[in-house]
């Protein structure tokens, strides 16, 4: 795999002399961690973390993974910092300001908590042992005036006859899937399959909405917790800064404590999303760099920016038959989260001068 894809980081670090430094209970989790960048050898990074602690047992394996994937230097320390007071205008960062109307607007960070595996190496029972936990914190939102709300389970039943009271149907689950609120199928997904993330589908899966629809938690995805906010609006803060008094709100129940690293900041499955585990999008128009009917040319623009092209239904699927497509900065760690939301607003001014250059092309 390393001659054949020298894109793969697992492969890249992952030698044979540094495998056999590590004892035999930390072989089996690293193979574990492994096993999908040997499986899907195309991957970029082709592994996902077991358990919070694995960065710190493993760290000979990721750190050298996480660097050159992130392009940091050996003695970066993440920052957290969510004060935005001072970006844009006085903490606003104001759309229309660039000549765009009312767009659909996302924010969302992935969360684990510190006393359960990761999503890849738990069990059905840890999976369903998750879900009741985190319904506890569920119920205190769903009291709380500015959240209520309810919860959609896909899980069939608690185990030992007991039933689930927030089972939803098949049909129901799909108008979810179609209203962007709930994640797709995660068996149909080869790297989530062959990382055990995707396995005991679909027990310990589901999510919470609030009454509003705008702050949702999705729960056994790729993270433990994939906590967003999504509105239609011009003022890029305002998600940014609910999805901040969300994350408040929620940490601060009893029980609920996220994994954090010294160096890393908060931890996720994927070494991708280490840090701030923060990605936040836009939905824009962009007629004239996507004429051709892909995002190839939006693509080579936005790329320089620092920003990621997508479909408007995320990763590997199709733009907007108008040329809608959904930006967001790629950066994650040794980041701050207040300097992300700064950076999506800047690089899209920035598109936005190229989206004119193409008209007149």
């Amino acid at each position: 795999v390393r001659a054949t894809q020298p894109q793969n980081l697992c492969a890249k670090y992952l030698t044979s002399d540094l495998f056999n430094s590590f004892n035999d209970e930390q072989k089996a989790i690293l193979e574990q961690c492994a096993r999908t960048g040997v499986e899907n050898p195309s991957s970029a990074l082709g592994c996902y973390a077991m358990t919070p602690s694995d960065y710190d047992v493993l760290n000979a394996f990721f750190d050298p993974v996480i660097r050159d994937y992130h392009g940091a230097s050996a003695d970066s320390v993440h920052i957290t910092d969510w004060d935005a007071s001072d970006v844009g205008e006085n903490g606003v960062l104001d759309m229309s300001k660039l000549g765009l109307d009312e767009l659909s607007m996302r924010v969302r960070v992935g969360r684990n908590l510190t006393s359960f595996n990761l999503p890849g190496a738990m069990d059905q029972a840890e999976r369903i042992e998750f879900e009741k936990t985190m319904l506890t914190a569920f119920d205190k939102l769903i009291s709380m005036e500015e959240y209520g709300g309810q919860v959609y389970s896909l899980t069939p039943d608690f185990g030992n006859g007991e039933e689930n009271p927030n089972k939803i149907t098949e049909e129901e689950y799909q108008e979810l899937v179609d209203a962007h609120i709930m994640f797709k199928n995660m068996d149909d997904d080869p790297y989530l399959k062959s990382a055990g993330i995707a396995s005991d589908w679909p027990y310990g899966r589901g999510c919470y909405v609030s009454a509003d629809k705008q702050f949702i938690i999705w729960f056994g995805e790729e993270d433990q917790l994939r906590i967003m906010c999504m509105k239609k609006g011009s003022k890029l803060n305002e998600v940014f800064d609910r999805l901040r008094a969300g994350l408040d709100a929620v940490e601060s129940i009893d029980g609920i404590d996220f994994a954090t690293s010294d160096k890393y900041g908060y931890v996720t499955s994927c070494p991708s999303n280490l840090g701030t585990g923060m990605r936040a999008s836009v939905h824009i128009k962009l007629p004239n760099l996507t004429s051709d009917g892909t995002d190839r040319k939006a693509k080579e623009v936005a790329s320089p920016l620092g920003l990621s092209v997508r479909g408007t239904g995320g990763e590997h699927t199709p733009i907007g038959a108008d040329g809608t497509v959904d930006i967001s900065p790629r950066a994650r760690l040794f980041i701050k989260e207040k300097e992300i939301i700064q950076n999506l607003y800047d690089g899209i001014s920035l598109l936005l001068e190229e989206e004119k250059k193409a008209a007149g092309e």
